[in-house]
């Protein structure tokens, strides 16, 4: 499966994670005959730091905008052009592309709605959604050049570069047919056995879920496990709120189709916070003003957002909220989940402060 929609899961069902279990790395080696490394990767705040510290020298993306999408823009941006070699898989521009190492590659690549034709034949790949269904994906629209090459194709292209002879994997069959690629997937990931039959069924199959299908629980007590999460709440200084970065309706992810935002009645820009009118009244932040967004940790730094647009809006009491990826700036990167080392963009002390330049209304980007 590739990322796509609800496809996140179906990465980390693939293996895609730096931290894969022992079972699927014995598996995996057993089926290419190889020794695959056993210590752990970075996951993406670890990525950043490993970049800015220079312990990391290459960054590779499948996809995606990474720049935009992560915690401290400054921070972030200044880490990737450490890199001595940038590469993005891309389906169309984006502002990662203009952040680069010493070198910058951009390789165009079919999208999903793409035909995909290969020398095996018209191909298609696999997605997993959110319930854990698998389906066959398949393109329909002529690509926009006979030259672009498919995700997989890069791949294969690139391990028999970098292989060569070496290797004992068949990256050319892989690139010729993908349900070479699938028979083994089979092999490997628990729960695709007979991949390729499975997948021409109409709607694809469903994935084996103990609790689900047999009430079965792989815990130590053979019982649902419940844990409880302590509930922090954070005492702000005098004048601040508590900000949260959002996605507005005409969103997905990094994209942004509309700067309208239908869910909340903002017209015309993106550029917004969103204030309790009372926590308005007793900052003196008047609707329709603009105002500079400042956060404040305890690494000291000086993080800011110029020209937002205050919106007097029924937040919580001590809350704001502003669109994600315009306030990433914000986030510091090394403030993050204490589990899941994920940025605490929900978490943001801020204060606010007039605009640099007073009275202006700058655009939305």
């Amino acid at each position: 499966p590739v990322r796509g929609h609800s496809n996140v899961q179906g990465d980390r069902t693939m293996g895609i994670f730096e931290r894969p279990a022992p079972a699927f790395l014995d598996a995996l080696d057993k089926e290419f005959g190889i020794t695959s490394p056993r210590h752990h990767g970075y996951d993406v705040v670890r990525s950043i730091q490993a970049l800015r510290d220079g312990e990391a020298k290459v960054f590779f993306a499948m996809g995606g905008n990474f720049v935009a999408a992560t915690p401290d823009t400054a921070v972030t941006e200044a880490a990737m052009r450490r890199a001595r070699l940038t590469v993005h898989v891309s389906t169309k521009l984006n502002r990662s592309h203009a952040v680069t190492g010493t070198r910058a590659l951009i390789l165009p690549t079919l999208g999903r709605t793409d035909k995909d034709v290969q020398a095996g034949g018209k191909q298609f790949v696999t997605v997993e959604d959110s319930m854990g269904m698998v389906h066959a994906s398949r393109g329909n629209l002529t690509p926009a050049s006979p030259h672009l090459l498919s995700e997989p194709a890069i791949v294969a292209r690139l391990a028999r570069a970098v292989l060569g002879a070496d290797s004992r994997t068949e990256w050319e069959e892989f690139e010729r047919d993908y349900a070479t690629i699938r028979d083994r997937i089979s092999r490997v990931v628990p729960g695709f056995e007979d991949f390729n039959t499975r997948i021409a069924h109409p709607g694809g199959f469903t994935l084996p879920h103990a609790p689900r299908d047999e009430r079965r629980f792989p815990t130590a007590t053979g019982r649902a496990n419940f844990t409880a999460a302590p509930v922090e709440f954070p005492e702000l200084p005098e004048g601040r709120l508590l900000l949260q970065t959002l996605r507005s309706h005409d969103q997905y992810n990094t994209t942004i189709y509309g700067l309208d935002d239908r869910y909340r009645g903002i017209k015309g820009g993106r550029r917004v916070v969103l204030v309790n009118p009372d926590d308005a009244a007793a900052l003196g932040l008047t609707d329709g003003a603009y105002t500079d967004l400042v956060s404040e940790w305890k690494d000291g730094v000086e993080r800011r957002a110029e020209g937002f647009r205050i919106v007097h809006y029924p937040t919580a009491r001590g809350c704001a909220a502003a669109y994600y990826p315009e306030t990433n700036v914000l986030v510091p990167l090394d403030s993050t989940a204490d589990t899941s080392n994920t940025p605490a963009s929900k978490s943001v002390v801020i204060r606010f402060e007039e605009p640099k330049a007073p009275g202006s209304t700058p655009g939305d980007d």
